[in-house]
């Protein structure tokens, strides 16, 4: 079984929002998504850890000066505190709770700026060994930084400034004019590492649309916008089938009467504009957290848990009642149809959905019988000799 996908706040203060801006256009969900990406792993928030404090520790070891011992020791409560917001965060996210993402992604720039003034602090020790140490792991840090923080460019420009800039601040005063180079090597690596971190973050936006759009067709009908079967089936299953104690649910299968006429006599554009109205009043219809599903032809269904059958039965009827008033197409034709209605009750008449499905059909079998455009509501669920298929089904 794959592991809950865990869901980190946005990040509400205007710094905070500026340094994780994933730029214009980019959805709620989809920046939502970035933001989680932030957070990482622990696997690879150690191993940036445990760098950065080995070299703070060493050089301090090697020189126990104030300074080294004070860029040490901010070090140690950086991470620490850095470590005690992530544990903290993703226990909140798994209990669907706010997260500290401001506080966390400013720990990540203050570690970065705590990386540089190590880098420049052994820079100006003259000390070869340690400024040989000190740059290198700021030089490793920033492929991390860029690594792990592409969803937010921006971020990963300053905390990648904050590593190396001071390499360039500490270049003027060192006896060595070789050094000046940096004026021009570090900002280029800044602009390339930072354009690096942009172009990483349009890649992963731009797949990131593409895999929501495929899992929204996939579960939807292209035509109307609702639901198709394979999202009537995944909401059916995550409301009741998942559920140890389910609440009631109800089906309610709805049949366009006389479609098939407007298509022999309009063609397939005006039926499908008329398919597309339909399901606009449909929307207008259910209730924010109804279900409204085509699932092919002029068939369509409402998962509702709503299960009292008074109050179905009005439902019911008022689709009936909406749907069967008429339509204006764009093409200036007038047209008018009937609706069917059959309602059946889960578990009442089934625990999965092709028994409620069924137990629907047969509800709707009978209504078109009666003469049309009525509502009926399943009775006591049949038996079943033997498989049948929805549309074979009749309730007695």
């Amino acid at each position: 079984m794959s592991a809950p996908v865990l869901r980190f706040s946005l990040p509400r203060w205007r710094l905070t929002r500026w340094l994780a801006d994933a730029g214009p256009d980019v959805p709620p969900e989809i920046r939502v998504a970035l933001v989680g990406s932030l957070y990482g792993t622990l696997p690879i928030f150690a191993g940036g850890v445990i760098n950065s404090l080995a070299v703070s520790f060493l050089i301090a070891w090697r020189i126990p000066t104030w300074p080294f011992t004070l860029w040490c020791a901010f070090e140690v409560l950086c991470c620490g505190i850095r470590l005690v917001v992530l544990l903290h965060a993703r226990r909140r996210a798994e209990r669907g709770e706010r997260t500290p993402t401001d506080l966390y992604l400013l720990l990540g720039v203050a570690w970065a700026a705590g990386i540089g003034a190590g880098t420049f602090l052994s820079l100006m020790s003259g000390d070869w060994v340690a400024a040989a140490l000190a740059c290198l792991s700021a030089a490793a840090m920033v492929g991390g930084i860029c690594f792990r923080n592409f969803a937010a460019p921006r971020m990963a420009g300053v905390m990648i400034a904050l590593t190396l800039g001071p390499c360039v601040l500490a270049a003027p005063f060192l006896s060595e004019p070789m050094m000046l180079i940096t004026f021009m090597q570090i900002p280029f690596y800044l602009f390339s590492m930072t354009m690096a971190a942009y172009k990483l973050n349009a890649m992963l936006i731009s797949t990131m649309r593409a895999e929501r759009e495929n899992a929204f067709h996939a579960r939807h009908d292209i035509l109307t916008g609702l639901s198709n079967r394979a999202g009537l089936a995944k909401a059916f299953s995550a409301r009741f089938e998942s559920e140890a104690a389910p609440r009631g649910l109800a089906l309610v299968y709805l049949d366009l009467d006389g479609f098939k006429a407007v298509n022999d006599s309009y063609g397939h554009m005006a039926g499908d504009a008329l398919l597309q109205l339909v399901a606009e009043r449909l929307r207008g219809l259910v209730r924010a957290s109804d279900i409204a599903a085509r699932i092919g032809g002029d068939e369509f269904v409402v998962l509702s848990e709503q299960t009292e059958r008074i109050q179905l039965q009005r439902f019911g009827e008022r689709i009936v009642r909406e749907i069967s008033e008429p339509y204006e197409l764009d093409s200036g034709h007038r047209l008018h149809i009937g609706a069917s209605v059959g309602i059946a009750l889960a578990p009442e008449h089934g625990r999965d959905m092709n028994s409620l499905m069924a137990a629907a059909d047969a509800a709707l079998y009978q209504a078109k019988s009666r003469g049309k455009s009525l509502c009926v509501i399943a009775g006591q669920r049949p038996v079943i000799d033997g498989m049948a298929s929805s549309g074979a089904l009749r309730l007695q």
